[in-house]
């Protein structure tokens, strides 16, 4: 298999990875910024025979709301949002995440991103939060976040509905357990290794003694990907669409 089929096959995985984990949800929101789990939200929607919604940010087509946020939060508020993405520039064994910059103590940090936005309201409400993150590597996975712009957890006398419920990346997913607080294991993608991943994280974390491998995309769920869910990516992420195509080709 040469790089690009490589490429195109993780990709391929991981949305197939997502729309399972998004099986039985009634409607599941999306950033602006997230192809991957865009797409595995469409294909979601497609295996579901269309029951459920998916509401995508900066999309005509999926999105339904005439004042940006302000009803995704709205919603959210109302427990009528099953699922969400977020990721970051940082991620560490608790469930934090960290979207605003790295190095030095805030406001002096020396890596400035984009900031937090609503990230913490929506990792608050929304029962399924997906924690997605392509680059698996020490940079991101850290010990302890430099700052927390979403805390994975809260004390007791605290509200919270929602939380991180598992995390997926270019070579494992990994499942949060909310009462340890911690993160495990659960599968291994196709060729990746225990030790590549140990090697590749800078937080702990538990796995059974026999990892499986992640499951791979079915032929209905690659023709889907590579038709319908690909025409409808190039409306809402047009260079990735462009990227996509460009695999189907090579």
């Amino acid at each position: 298999m040469n790089q690009a089929s490589s490429a195109k096959s993780k990709i391929e995985l991981l949305i197939a990875s997502i729309a399972r984990s998004l099986e039985g949800c009634r409607h599941v929101a999306v950033g602006a910024s997230s192809p991957i789990p865009g797409a595995g939200a469409l294909l979601a929607k497609h295996l579901s025979k269309n029951t459920m919604r998916v509401s995508i940010l900066g999309s005509e087509r999926h999105n339904f709301f005439t004042d940006g946020g302000v009803e995704l939060f709205d919603l959210a508020a109302q427990g009528r949002i099953d699922a969400f993405f977020l990721g970051g520039g940082q991620i560490d064994g608790d469930g934090n995440i960290n979207l605003v910059g790295a190095g030095d103590t805030y406001p002096q940090h020396t890596v400035r991103w984009p900031g937090s936005f609503g990230s913490a309201y929506m990792y608050y409400l929304v029962p399924k939060v997906i924690l997605f993150r392509e680059e698996h590597s020490r940079r991101v996975f850290v010990p302890k976040v430099d700052f927390i712009s979403s805390p994975g957890s809260s004390s007791n006398n605290i509200y919270r509905r929602g939380g991180p419920m598992s995390l997926l990346t270019n070579l494992c997913k990994f499942s949060f357990n909310k009462n340890e607080n911690e993160f495990r294991l659960e599968s291994l993608h196709p060729g990746v290794t225990l030790e590549e991943v140990l090697n590749n994280t800078g937080f702990s974390f538990t796995h059974p003694k026999k990892i499986p491998v992640t499951e791979l995309p079915s032929y209905e769920m690659m023709n889907t990907i590579q038709s319908l869910i690909q025409d409808q990516l190039s409306e809402i992420y047009p260079i990735f669409a462009k990227r996509m195509a460009a695999f189907q080709k090579g």
